[in-house]
């Protein structure tokens, strides 16, 4: 009950807030220690480490490092660092629990099994993210309403019951429009990938690029049905 006094709180002063007076109000809020933005290298992401370092140089920003990452991520990561100035915080998967799934499974179990790309996101991203996580009083992330079935009830500020913290999603409302706008005025680094028609970028093997008509997040474990298209980061 608490917390949901404190979502509504907190909600009602975030009306009609700009993005930047968002994550102002998070940083203010919760203390630049424990707030900090999880990035995927999106353009929704990027779009908010700019803003967020505009706003204290100092802020954190993590990354899930699942070592299966197309080299154009890689290349954006660096591109952001020397264009900011900064460094991110780097995750990385349990080398024990990588050896064991791909000795028993092999490297492509995901395309077996929905169970088997789930375990492989789990060991991947979730346990990491969980552990970090659990330093932090807050998250942001690049969640936006228009970006599929899966996130249509995306709110600007969350509880997420699964990590016991808040979860702010200051782009919520926007459309990609809007965020290539900001991406473009501000001639901030984007993945490349995206020249090339890729909408949502994970991990190479479980990305592709879309088709004309199709959804944004249809390149994304395009062998499963859409409802079923999240990795765990985010259970809703």
């Amino acid at each position: 009950m608490i917390k949901k006094e404190k979502i509504k709180q907190y909600l009602a002063e975030l009306n009609d807030a700009s993005v930047e007076d968002c994550l102002k109000f998070a940083v203010n809020i919760f203390g630049i220690e424990y707030f900090a933005l999880a990035s995927s290298f999106s353009i929704e992401d990027q779009v908010l480490t700019r803003m967020l370092l505009t706003i204290d140089p100092k802020a954190k920003i993590f990354t899930l490092d699942t070592g299966r990452l197309p080299q154009e991520t890689y290349n954006t990561m660096d591109l952001t660092m020397k264009k900011y100035s900064f460094n991110y915080e780097f995750l990385f998967p349990e080398s024990l629990a990588i050896e064991d799934m791909e000795s028993k499974f092999g490297p492509n179990l995901f395309y077996q099994s929905i169970k088997n790309r789930k375990m492989c996101c789990n060991i991947r991203k979730v346990l990491p993210l969980q552990k970090k996580l659990s330093s932090l009083k807050c998250w942001v992330c690049g969640l936006r309403k228009e970006q599929s079935s899966t996130r249509t009830d995306v709110n600007i500020l969350e509880w997420d019951e699964n990590n016991g913290l808040f979860k702010m999603n200051p782009l919520a409302n926007w459309n990609e429009q809007n965020v290539w706008d900001y991406l473009k005025e501000h001639n901030i680094p984007y993945n490349k990938l995206y020249d090339s028609n890729y909408k949502s970028i994970g991990c190479d093997p479980c990305t592709r690029a879309i088709q004309l008509g199709e959804d944004v997040r249809a390149g994304r474990w395009w062998w499963e049905a859409p409802e079923q298209k999240e990795c765990g980061l985010h259970r809703r």
